[in-house]
C-alpha cells in the first residue's frame, strides 16, 4: 500500500503516506484553496437561494492556471463563439469553483483527521472523499503543470522537464507533479469495477 491507493470495501480507498508526504499534500492543497478564492456566502440575512443564482464572472481568468482550471467552453475563435463562452462562464463558474474548493477542503481534512505525532499513517478515504481527492488530485496536476509549462513531449516522458539535473529549481514540482499522476493512477485503478 506504500505510496499508492488500494480498494477498501464499499468503493473506498486507502493509502499510506509518511508525514512528509501528508505535509506536502496538506500544503499543496492549502495553495490550491488560496488559488482558487474564497466562496462567495451569503451575508447574514441573505437568502441563500439567491447566492444560488447569483452570476458568476464572465471573463476567462488572466492567470494561467486558473485559465487552466476554469477554461473557455467554446474558444475564442469569433464573438459569437466568445459571447457564448461568456455568458456559459457566467453562469456556471462560481458552481464550479465552489466543487474545486470543495474537494481541496475534502483533502485538508481527510489529511488533518489523521493521527499525528507518527511516520507514518494510512489514509482510509470513503467513496465520496475518493471523488473528491480525485478532483483536487487533478486540479492540482493541472496547476502545476501549468505553472511548469508541461508540453504533450514532457507528458510522454520524452520531454526535458523529466531530465532535469537536481539542481534546477523546478525539479521539486516536477517529482510533485509525477507523484501526484501516480497517486491520481492508483485511485482511479482502485475505483474500476
Amino acid at each position: 500500500m506504500a505510496g499508492h491507493f488500494e480498494a477498501t470495501p464499499r468503493g473506498g480507498a486507502a493509502v499510506a503516506l509518511d508525514e512528509v508526504e501528508i505535509a506536502i499534500l496538506r500544503s499543496l492543497a492549502v495553495q490550491l484553496l488560496e488559488l482558487i478564492g474564497p466562496g462567495d456566502e451569503p451575508a447574514d440575512g441573505e437568502d441563500p437561494l439567491a447566492a444560488l443564482f447569483a452570476e458568476g464572472p464572465s471573463e476567462p481568468p488572466t492567470d494561467p492556471a486558473l485559465a487552466r482550471l476554469f477554461p473557455e467552453a467554446y474558444g475564442d475563435e469569433d464573438s459569437e463563439l466568445r459571447a457564448a463562452s461568456a455568458e456559459f462562464r457566467r453562469f456556471t463558474e462560481n458552481d464550479l469553483r465552489t466543487r474545486k474548493r470543495d474537494d481541496a477542503l475534502t483533502v485538508v481534512r481527510t489529511l488533518d483527521a489523521l493521527p499525528s505525532g507518527g511516520e507514518s499513517a494510512v489514509l482510509t478515504l470513503n467513496a465520496d472523499e475518493c471523488r473528491n481527492w480525485l478532483g483536487a488530485l487533478n486540479d492540482l496536476r493541472l496547476t502545476i503543470g501549468t505553472r511548469l509549462e508541461v508540453s504533450d513531449e514532457d507528458e510522454g516522458g520524452e520531454g526535458s522537464l523529466y531530465r532535469l539535473p537536481d539542481s534546477d529549481p523546478r525539479k521539486p514540482m516536477v517529482m510533485a507533479y509525477l507523484w501526484l499522476g501516480a497517486l491520481q493512477e492508483t485511485l482511479v485503478e482502485t475505483l474500476m469495477p
